[in-house]
């Protein structure tokens, strides 16, 4: 069961809202909440489990307990490790809402592995495999699945989000060397692009200490920026996990010498961005 260190104010704040484009809200990990000038709610990859202490710990609050969000449309993954695809987190989000789950393969497997469907009462219908090249219509939005170069995932995916008010893209966990298609091809106004240290990590076996990348340093943010030719580049992910934090200010010194991105925009749970 997930409790919220911040009460309702943050589903409160998104129900409220009247964009007059495309508001976000950065939920902390790699999580948004994104909300259009129709309502249109969409979830990606909303993470609000402490991790697998001492192996993974949480730096953050847990903003939002999901019992409390009244409307979502969709919850979208963009792959299947546990701060990504975690049924006390989505689950209960996907009961209260009856929203769609729009996940790769191996993350829909993973939740029917979990049983989500029994232990949240979630219909079959619920759940839809999505592939790169695929595109949604999720009301007044257009989500185009893109490719994603995460080593550590079995089948990762990003996914593009276009609105009339700008367009929104969410690289997941990815590393450089995947994206100058979508770069090319899309004017993104915004990305999220995940960003930490490499630390000492608990094994997942053994429990023994091993040097760890999980993310993009400050080199590799920057070059993701460049291929996706962002104008606005958000760190995710650097807040997270004891051991694997960084600094995202260091983006600016790392970025002033290239086209991309225009603007660093550092951002900490619970703050909006609009498109």
């Amino acid at each position: 069961m997930v409790h919220s260190d911040w009460g309702d104010w943050l589903p409160q704040a998104v129900a409220a809202a009247d964009p007059d484009g495309l508001a976000l809200w950065y939920l902390g990990c790699n999580g948004f909440v994104l909300k259009s000038s129709s309502g249109t709610t969409v979830f990606i990859d909303p993470y609000l489990g402490t991790g697998d202490p001492p192996r993974t710990v949480r730096m953050i609050p847990v903003p939002f307990d999901p019992v409390d969000v009244a409307s979502a449309d969709a919850v979208l993954a963009t792959h299947e490790h546990s701060d990504h695809v975690h049924g006390p987190s989505q689950g209960p989000l996907l009961a209260e809402t009856g929203a769609e789950f729009y996940a790769p393969a191996a993350s829909i497997e993973t939740a029917r592995a979990e049983g989500w469907q029994e232990a949240y009462d979630l219909s079959p219908s619920q759940f839809e495999r999505v592939a790169d090249g695929d595109a949604l219509k999720i009301g007044d939005l257009t989500v185009r699945v893109s490719p994603a170069d995460d080593p550590d995932a079995e089948e990762p995916v990003s996914y593009l989000v276009e609105h009339q008010a700008g367009t929104f893209f969410h690289a997941g966990d990815a590393r450089p060397g995947g994206f100058g298609d979508v770069g090319r091809h899309y004017d993104i106004d915004l990305g999220a692009v995940a960003f930490g240290s490499v630390g000492m990590i608990p094994d997942k076996e053994t429990r023994e200490p091993q040097r760890t990348r999980w993310y993009n340093d400050e080199n590799g943010a920057v070059e993701v920026a460049n291929e996706l030719r962002l104008d606005r580049l958000v760190p995710t992910h650097w807040d997270m996990w004891k051991g694997m934090s960084a600094d995202p200010t260091a983006l600016h010194h790392h970025a002033g010498s290239f086209a991309y991105p225009e603007r660093v925009d550092v951002v900490e749970v619970g703050d909006r961005l609009d498109l």
